[in-house]
């Protein structure tokens, strides 16, 4: 699995079954657009392998937490079905309130599997 906040993304076939994902805006950080409390509405991108002995079904779970706090700031629990072998995407689309100037990590995870966790820190404008 590997999760990124983008602005955007493409899909788009090249020779053969190839598939190439143009992704626009890669982002580990952003300046606030507006006053504190700041109402964030990121896209996280997670791309996930199904392994070719596996059914292709799942469920993925991201957990937002500030950094440093186990509560959580928002979570998006979906089913995944993906071709065994094979890749997908999902994108993720929470809405986290920013009290202050803070980064919030997105906690992502395969049906109770291990956990990848992607940073985005809010900065003042």
């Amino acid at each position: 699995m590997a999760a990124l906040f983008i602005d955007d993304m493409d899909m788009r076939q090249v020779a053969g079954p190839s598939t190439r994902i143009d992704l626009t805006g890669v982002q580990f950080s952003g300046l606030a657009a507006g006053p504190l409390p700041y109402l964030w509405a990121p896209h996280l991108l997670v791309i996930v392998a199904a392994p070719p002995d596996h059914s292709g079904m799942a469920v993925l779970e991201v957990v937002f937490r500030f950094r440093g706090s186990a509560d959580e700031a928002a979570r998006n629990a979906q089913p995944l079905q993906i071709e065994p072998g094979r890749f997908g995407r999902q994108l993720v689309r929470p809405e986290i309130t920013f009290e202050g100037y803070d980064t919030v990590e997105a906690h992502c995870r395969i049906d109770q599997g291990p956990v990848t966790v992607v940073p985005y820190t809010l900065l003042a404008p």
